[in-house]
């Protein structure tokens, strides 16, 4: 993942969220009550404990809104925050800064939220030799924002779409008739610079994907004892990601069992929104 996501796209994702917020008429009671030529300062303060995300997001926010918007940011995406923190100082006129501040804060509690989330399975395996990543199971429209979120928790890379890897999954093996058969095809598609992985959910399946030439292996709702027998048979040929009944609580006892990668949708289907607000100086 990169470090920021693509300008184009953030600013695209921006402008839908500023036209849905702000209509046809835009912001009617910051118009009828705030004087045009007002200006004023407002802080953006964590609420509570947890990883900064989404300052991109926020900055294009201030930027589409009006430029004349001025940020002093005192900590970057991937920082770790306690309440009462100020992550920035906003200044300029106030009409734009309240305009902005709605559309701001959601970027920044979303994105903060998956951060910290992330960030607590991170420290749960930490000394394991294992890593966490994200899946597919993004807000539509919010992956690119979302996975870099994933990132500043210290998260690992996945897939980011289905033209970036081949990842044979339960259904394509039902259709298919096999796994060999499955990894067979897509071995003959791919060429020898890209790598195949494949979906198994039983152990027995293991040296089918293995001897049909699958260089990663998810390992889907698999019980500790298999997971270790899948480490112990694969002897390195293949990277090992366990995938499913993955939780705060049982994260650690997975990355024991030697796999690779532990993929764990909640980070992004279920982050709880990190608490963060405007406050005047």
């Amino acid at each position: 993942m990169m470090n920021t996501a693509p300008a184009g796209l953030v600013t695209d994702i921006v402008a839908r969220t500023l036209a849905e917020d702000l209509g046809g008429r835009g912001d009617v009671t910051t118009l009828a009550t705030i004087p045009a030529d007002a200006t004023a300062e407002f802080d953006i303060v964590a609420r509570e404990a947890g990883v900064l995300a989404g300052r991109q997001a926020a900055c294009e926010v201030f930027t589409q809104i009006d430029p004349a918007i001025v940020s002093n940011w005192r900590h970057g995406d991937g920082a770790r925050i306690e309440a009462g923190d100020v992550v920035s100082r906003l200044s300029g006129p106030a009409r734009s800064l309240l305009t902005a501040e709605r559309a701001a804060l959601n970027f920044l509690g979303r994105m903060s939220g998956i951060a910290t989330l992330t960030r607590a399975y991170v420290d749960a395996i930490e000394g394991t030799g294992a890593v966490i990543a994200h899946t597919r199971k993004t807000t539509p429209g919010l992956r690119a924002l979302e996975l870099q979120a994933v990132k500043a928790g210290g998260g690992a890379s996945h897939r980011y779409g289905l033209d970036d890897a081949i990842l044979i999954k339960d259904n394509h093996v039902a259709v298919c008739g096999s796994v060999a058969e499955a990894v067979r095809r897509a071995r003959g598609f791919a060429g020898h610079m890209t790598r195949v992985a494949v979906e198994i959910d039983r152990l027995d399946q293991l040296d089918e994907a293995l001897a049909a030439g699958a260089e990663s292996v998810l390992l889907d709702n698999f019980p500790l004892e298999d997971l270790r027998a899948a480490v112990a048979a694969a002897k390195g040929r293949a990277a090992l990601e366990a995938s499913g009944g993955v939780n705060l609580g049982t994260a650690r006892a997975i990355a024991g069992t030697g796999v690779d990668v532990i993929s764990v949708g909640a980070l992004t289907h279920s982050a709880p929104n990190f608490d963060v607000g405007l406050d005047a100086v």
